[in-house]
């Protein structure tokens, strides 16, 4: 589908993915080399700030900070890393944030495959404890945050495939994980804050996602590679083709694009959201280097950034 005619305009979206804490992909004992897992926080404050601190200057006005066990938690001590940040130090973080124009949002991603952070409770899935946890977690960092708009649960890649190199693998499926991700949307939504995920589980079973996803819950297909079309137009892989399949079936979205694979992502990935997403359900655009905030990836912090702020430029000019 094409849009066209005058196009809405609004204050969009323009977020940037930045990595606290690190233990997402691999639980200790794993054989990810590109993810192993970290025993103490690795986090350099002064690559964060630096980082931080370019993003006005390409156009951003959000940050998604991703947290895992990278904060001091004072209901869960026992998940913190040594070296988390205390609660204080994020909090002067987010106002240096804010100072700058920037919205922080929270993100704690509570897919099966990317929860090593929650320690021993990442191996108590679906009980009742799991669940108390959860709420807990959740609570304390909207507090943190004071109640954002917006917090990401992240959801994604909950598969086999994304967990065996992990000493430990759990999979949730049909009813039962739309049974915890139902639970998990009702804290935020409880706490007034939209709950926000990757939407990578439409790739497999979309008529399944389509029919019971809320439309309440924000939605981030995300894709890194080229994007190709086919000779009749049409686009030639499911993985970005989501993004029309997401919004023919009227779901709001912030589309997710990266430098991790290929440097041009963000420039097609707009130029896809703006031809293909009405501007009433496209809330906007984020970019996510996938690369630790140390000091060895601060250049490919900064250009991701770099390039989402080129690609604004380009595909958006009326915007800048």
């Amino acid at each position: 589908m094409r849009l066209g005619g005058k196009r809405k305009m609004h204050k969009m979206m323009w977020a940037y993915f930045i990595q606290l804490g690190e233990n997402m992909w691999g639980d200790e004992g794993g054989t990810r080399r590109w993810a192993p897992w970290f025993p103490k926080l690795n986090t350099d404050e002064t690559v964060w700030r630096e980082v931080i601190d370019f993003l006005p200057s390409q156009g951003f006005n959000t940050v998604l900070i991703d947290i895992g066990d990278g904060l001091q938690y004072e209901t869960h001590p026992e998940i913190s890393i040594p070296g988390a940040w205390s609660k204080d130090k994020l909090k002067k973080e987010l106002d240096h944030m804010r100072s700058l124009g920037l919205t922080p949002l929270p993100k704690l991603n509570f897919s099966a495959g990317h929860d090593a952070w929650l320690k021993e409770y990442s191996r108590m899935l679906s009980t009742s404890i799991y669940y108390q946890v959860c709420e807990d977690l959740i609570k304390e960092v909207a507090e943190l945050f004071d109640y954002p708009e917006y917090f990401h649960l992240g959801m994604d890649e909950e598969n086999y495939g994304n967990q065996a190199y992990m000493t430990y693998c759990c999979i949730r499926q049909k009813d039962l994980w739309w049974h915890d991700a139902y639970f998990l949307f009702d804290i935020c939504e409880r706490l007034g804050m939209r709950p926000w995920v990757w939407a990578d589980f439409c790739w497999h079973e979309p008529e399944a996602y389509f029919a019971k996803m809320p439309k309440s819950v924000l939605q981030s297909n995300w894709y890194y590679g080229p994007i190709k079309k086919n000779p009749d137009g049409t686009y030639a892989e499911k993985y970005y083709n989501a993004y029309l399949k997401l919004e023919e079936h009227g779901f709001d979205q912030v589309p997710t694009s990266s430098t991790w694979e290929v440097q041009f992502n963000t420039h097609e990935t707009m130029e896809l959201g703006k031809e293909h997403i009405a501007p009433e359900r496209l809330i906007g655009y984020m970019t996510a280097a996938w690369d630790f905030t140390v000091p060895q990836a601060k250049y490919t912090l900064l250009n991701d950034a770099l390039r989402f702020g080129y690609a604004k430029k380009a595909v958006y000019p009326e915007m800048d």
